[in-house]
């Protein structure tokens, strides 16, 4: 699948088979987010791999709207300086892992995790630090009927060349 299309099918998915996922792809999608850039090359960013199912579960109690990421078998949480960590560079990342995940045919979905003094006592994040969002990984399972599937906004309708048109 050429970068192209790895771009325009990926599907944020909150249903997943049971199956771990195969450690070489593991590293394939790990790898492709250490490759995205950061402000100043500053590098930031780290990365905590989450396997275990009683840490997936304790996840699910780290953010408000996350009760279903234990049922993926990786959560990966993105950890950034409380102070100078910058959230673009996390996206960057982000981004670069879901749409390397879906070339290699695994699902993803971001996830934010409002509760930081739960995720720290959970994953033993410094204090000085944060992981305010994660990424859940896996094999796609069944879709799901979700009420907030919508068309993608025409391109007309999203770009404003030059100046805004209103």
């Amino acid at each position: 699948m050429d970068a192209h299309q790895a771009i325009v099918t990926k599907r944020d998915t909150r249903s997943y088979l049971p199956e771990p996922v195969p450690e070489e792809q593991l590293e394939k999608v790990l790898r492709s987010a250490r490759m995205a850039g950061s402000a100043k090359n500053m590098q930031l960013t780290r990365l905590v791999v989450v396997t275990d199912q009683a840490d997936r579960d304790g996840l699910a109690e780290c953010g408000d709207f996350t009760s279903w990421i234990g049922s993926a078998p990786v959560v990966i949480v993105f950890v950034v300086p409380a102070e100078t960590g910058r959230m673009f560079d996390v996206g960057r990342m982000a981004q670069n892992l879901m749409v390397a995940a879906n070339a290699e045919g695994l699902a993803t979905c971001p996830v934010t995790f409002q509760h930081q003094g739960r995720i720290r006592a959970l994953l033993g994040i410094p204090d000085d630090h944060e992981g305010t969002m994660g990424v859940t990984l896996g094999r796609p399972g069944p879709p799901s009927d979700s009420p907030l599937k919508s068309k993608r906004v025409e391109l007309d309708d999203l770009v404003h060349r030059g100046r805004w048109q209103g």
